[in-house]
C-alpha cells in the first residue's frame, strides 16, 4: 500500500477538452510529477452539435456534445475528470504583434522574474484592441538586451534596458465567454485555454520545422486555422469561417443530393490527376435511399472549393510573412486533410512544399482516435507541458471571466485550492496583465 500511495503522488492527471465544429474529444493523459514525461491513456470523443463555423449557435445542444465526450473518455479510462484545458475554434480569432522597454537602471543588473512581467505589460500597453475583444495567449517572441536582439530567455542576463516583442492572440470576449460556460455546464472545471490553430501547430511541428520556418493549416469542419512560425517563433495566426463543412455544402447543392450523402461522399474524392476515374460513379445511400452520382463532377466541386480557400484566404495570409521565410514549407492536418490527394494540389497552388500530418504522438493513441483530425487533442497535452516548464512562454487570458453566474478562480481563490495545479509566475504576470488592461479600457 506504501509503495502504490508513492507511485499515485508521482502521477498528476492532465486532460484536455477540444470543442471543434463537428467533433468534440477530451484527452486525458498521465504525467510523471518526476520527470515530467506524460503518457496519454484515452480519448473520448463526440459528434459536436450547436456550432456553425466555430461559433456556438445552441448552447445546450454543446453542452451535451462535451458531456457526451466526457462520458466517453471516463468510460475508457475509468477515471473520472473534473478539470480540463479548453481548446476552441476561436472564429474571428486574430494575432497582433507589439513591442515593450523597460529601463533596468542606469547601471547594468541582472534581470529578475519581476523585470520580465513589467516589459511584458509595457508591451500590451502599446495594443489597440476593440472593448469586445480579449486576448487569450500573450507569447513573448523575443527579447532584447541593450539592442543585443534574439534572445529567447532574458532571465539572469545582464544589462540596462529590457525590450520584448510579444504576440497577442485575441478572440470576441463572448466567444470565449459562452465556451468556459458550455464547460462548466457540462461538469468541467476550465484550468486553461488555448486556440485550436496553436494547439494544432504543437500537436503536428517537428522542433526542426518550427526553427527553420513553417506554416500550419488546419483545416477542420467549420474554420480553417493559420500558425505561422519564423525562426522559432510564432509570426502570426488567424482563423478563416471556410471548412469541410462548406464543402460537403456545396457537393449536395450542386449535386442536389442531401446532405449525409454528400458527406459520405466527401470522404472518396480524391484530388489527384487521374482523369480516367472522373467518369467512375460514387454510390452513396441517404435517407433510405440509394443513388449514384459521378466522381468527375464531385472532384471539380471540391477541387474550386479548396482552391479558393488557399488562393484567396492561405496565400493572403502567407504572403504577410513571406513565403521565403518558410523553408519547411506547409503542414496540413485537421479533418480535411485527409483527402487523397491534397497534399499534391496544395503545392501546386501555393507553389512551395506541403505535407500532411497528424499528431506526433499518434502512436500512443486509441486507434482511429489518432488521426489528423485529432491533432488539436493531442496539442493540448503538449501545451500543458510547456506551460509547467516555461511559465511565462504562453501568458494569458487577459481578463477573468465569469461563468454561470460564478467567478473562474482568481488567483487568491486559487491559492486556496491544494487541488490546483499552481503555475505561480504565471498567475503573477496575469496579475499584472488585468491591472494594464483596467487602466486600458
Amino acid at each position: 500500500m506504501e509503495a502504490s500511495a508513492k507511485m499515485y503522488e508521482k502521477i498528476e492527471l492532465i486532460a484536455g477538452l477540444d470543442i471543434g465544429t463537428t467533433k468534440t474529444s477530451l484527452i486525458v493523459a498521465e504525467r510523471d510529477r518526476h520527470t515530467g514525461e506524460a503518457q496519454i491513456i484515452g480519448v473520448g470523443s463526440a459528434r459536436s452539435v450547436g456550432l456553425r463555423k466555430g461559433l456556438i449557435v445552441n448552447f445546450e445542444h454543446v453542452v451535451k456534445s462535451i458531456a457526451s465526450s466526457l462520458e466517453d473518455a471516463e468510460g475508457m479510462t475509468g477515471i473520472s475528470v473534473d478539470r480540463a484545458f479548453v481548446c476552441f475554434s476561436g472564429a474571428l480569432t486574430t494575432s497582433i504583434t507589439s513591442k515593450g522597454m523597460i529601463s533596468l537602471g542606469s547601471t547594468p543588473r541582472q534581470v529578475v522574474e519581476a523585470d520580465i512581467q513589467r516589459v511584458i505589460e509595457a508591451s500590451l500597453s502599446e495594443i489597440s484592441m476593440p472593448n469586445n475583444y480579449c486576448t487569450v495567449h500573450t507569447i513573448p517572441i523575443m527579447y532584447s538586451i541593450d539592442g543585443q536582439r534574439g534572445i529567447d530567455d532574458p532571465l539572469g542576463m545582464t544589462g540596462v534596458r529590457l525590450e520584448v516583442e510579444v504576440q497577442s492572440i485575441m478572440s470576441p470576449t463572448a466567444t470565449v465567454q459562452n465556451v468556459i460556460n458550455c464547460a462548466e455546464r457540462a461538469g468541467i472545471s476550465v484550468a486553461g485555454l488555448i486556440v485550436k490553430p496553436l494547439a494544432s501547430a504543437l500537436g503536428v511541428l517537428t522542433p526542426g520545422e518550427i526553427l527553420s520556418g513553417v506554416a500550419v493549416v488546419d483545416i477542420g469542419g467549420g474554420t480553417t486555422g493559420i500558425s505561422i512560425y519564423v525562426d522559432g517563433a510564432l509570426k502570426k495566426l488567424s482563423v478563416i469561417q471556410i471548412g469541410g463543412d462548406h464543402i460537403t455544402n456545396d457537393i449536395a447543392r450542386v449535386l442536389k443530393i442531401p446532405i449525409e450523402a454528400a458527406e459520405e461522399i466527401k470522404k472518396h474524392v480524391s484530388l489527384g490527376e487521374d482523369v480516367d476515374a472522373f467518369d467512375e460513379e460514387i454510390e452513396y445511400a441517404a435517407q433510405g435511399k440509394r443513388g449514384a452520382c459521378n466522381a468527375g463532377q464531385v472532384h471539380e466541386v471540391v477541387y474550386n472549393r479548396l482552391e479558393e480557400l488557399f488562393e484567396d484566404f492561405v496565400k493572403k495570409e502567407l504572403r504577410d510573412v513571406g513565403s521565403i521565410l518558410l523553408p519547411s514549407g506547409v503542414v496540413l492536418t485537421g479533418g480535411v486533410a485527409k483527402t487523397y490527394g491534397i497534399a499534391e494540389m496544395v503545392s501546386d497552388v501555393l507553389g512551395m512544399p506541403v505535407r500532411v500530418a497528424g499528431p506526433m504522438e499518434s502512436q500512443k493513441m486509441p486507434p482511429g482516435r489518432n488521426g489528423c483530425e485529432y491533432a488539436s487533442t493531442a496539442g493540448i497535452i503538449k501545451y500543458v507541458n510547456i506551460l509547467e516548464k516555461y511559465p511565462l512562454k504562453f501568458i494569458g487570458p487577459s481578463i477573468s471571466f465569469a461563468s454561470a453566474g460564478q467567478q473562474i478562480k482568481t488567483k487568491a481563490r486559487r491559492e486556496k485550492d491544494e487541488s490546483f495545479h499552481p503555475f505561480e509566475a504565471v498567475k503573477s504576470a496575469l496579475s499584472a496583465i488585468k491591472r494594464t488592461f483596467k487602466e486600458l479600457f
